[in-house]
């Protein structure tokens, strides 16, 4: 989130600065001037989360939506979170680089709003995209036999969060202003009363609330039962190679999910105590050190989205093989035999298993009064159980 979240986050959470949060400084000229080497230090750092962001999780929906194996119930919410990322990588982190840099706003009224409304709305649909897979994985390993949700169910879901978030964030768009502090512009939510009342403070812990708390809450208590469920029970010494399997895959899968959980709240948790500390003590703003704090504060939230398709490839076979294929190009990129058949695997296992079980049928058919022969499943059926499998997780090669 955040341009305002320079100048009040949490009271406008998202778009402005925290220098200017207070307008004393204006009086005074820009005291956080900084050397054009530091400038440039700071300017390629937040450029390698854009170029990281971009090109990570524009991979990660290329991967979903060109394989048909990878359209998931899972995966779909898995595209949600990296479109999410991938518009705070584009349209947030630069445009606040450079108002927290020179705290002064060039870009008009139009997309002060913009920048007030966006950041709340894509962080919302990112965390809530995240409860969704947990509850999801959830409900699919501790009560396996329930209907899971269908495609349709998954999309209405999805656009759920959308108007959501566009409900929640409308208040910082409906009040963003922009004001003229000689010798600078500066973007901030004018809330009805003033900077720190009844507004402007309910606002913002509400938001910190929904957007970090309660989600994080919700994980925190499915992924501990999910737990329980998969660590927390004896597997039979007799239990089929399938049965490790697909508990084992299971495993995988709930891991790297946490994995990206706790790095999300890593990230973002500096940036929320930040500003609620402003909130008690709004004299931290004027610190001649401030600055560096933010931009190291915001870099790390912002960099949050740069990290899930770093891993997923590290941590999932098949997104690896999909970031092969995307990158082949590249000559320090070698695709190998199982990449290629990563993604057509399942068809070919399934065409092959049914293929083989109607021969079998065939066989005891024909076969009727041998008395040693077991009865054969209905045809199909290695096909359908494949199947069945492949739905309940989020790949069957995780590492």
């Amino acid at each position: 989130m955040d341009a305002e979240s320079l100048n009040q986050h949490v009271q406008r959470e998202v778009t402005s600065d925290p220098l200017s949060e207070t307008t004393d400084w204006l009086d005074d000229g820009n005291k956080f001037h900084q050397p054009g080497w530091q400038v440039a230090l700071w300017a390629i750092a937040y450029s390698l989360i854009i170029l990281v962001s971009v090109t990570g999780n524009v991979t990660v929906i290329w991967i979903i939506l060109a394989h048909r194996r990878m359209r998931t119930v899972t995966n779909y919410f898995i595209v949600n979170l990296a479109f999410s990322d991938v518009f705070i990588a584009t349209f947030n982190t630069f445009i606040n680089f450079v108002y927290a840099l020179y705290n002064g706003w060039y870009f008009g009224l139009g997309y002060c709003r913009f920048q007030n409304f966006f950041p709340i709305t894509a962080m919302f649909s990112s965390i809530y995209s995240m409860t969704a897979i947990a509850v999801d994985r959830c409900m699919a390993i501790i009560h396996p036999l329930k209907p899971r949700l269908s495609s349709t169910s998954t999309k209405g879901l999805i656009a759920l969060i959308w108007i959501i978030a566009v409900l929640l964030a409308f208040p910082q768009c409906y009040y963003s202003v922009t004001h003229f502090y000689y010798p600078r512009t500066v973007c901030m939510v004018d809330w009805p009363d003033s900077y720190g009342g009844t507004s402007q403070l309910s606002y913002q812990y509400t938001v910190i609330v929904l957007i970090y708390l309660l989600p994080l809450l919700v994980m925190l208590v499915t992924y501990s039962l999910v737990g329980c469920t998969l660590w927390g029970a004896h597997i039979p010494g007799e239990a089929s190679d399938h049965y490790h399997n697909q508990i084992t895959s299971k495993r995988k899968v709930v891991k790297m999910m946490i994995v990206v959980v706790t790095t999300f709240a890593f990230c973002w948790l500096p940036y929320h105590v930040y500003f609620i500390l402003g909130t008690f003590n709004s004299e931290i703003y004027k610190k001649w050190y401030i600055q560096q704090v933010y931009l190291a504060i915001f870099w790390l939230a912002m960099s949050s989205t740069m990290y899930n398709p770093i891993i997923y490839c590290c941590l999932n076979q098949r997104f690896r093989a999909g970031f092969r294929h995307a990158f082949a190009w590249c000559p320090f990129v070698k695709l190998s035999e199982e990449d290629k058949m990563e993604f057509q695997h399942m068809r070919t296992f399934r065409v092959t298993m049914t293929r083989s079980h109607r021969q079998e049928v065939s066989i005891k058919t024909s076969n009727t009064l041998n008395i040693n022969k077991e009865p054969a499943e209905p045809e199909g059926y290695a096909a359908i159980q494949i199947k069945k499998l492949s739905d309940t997780t989020l790949t069957d090669h995780t590492h």
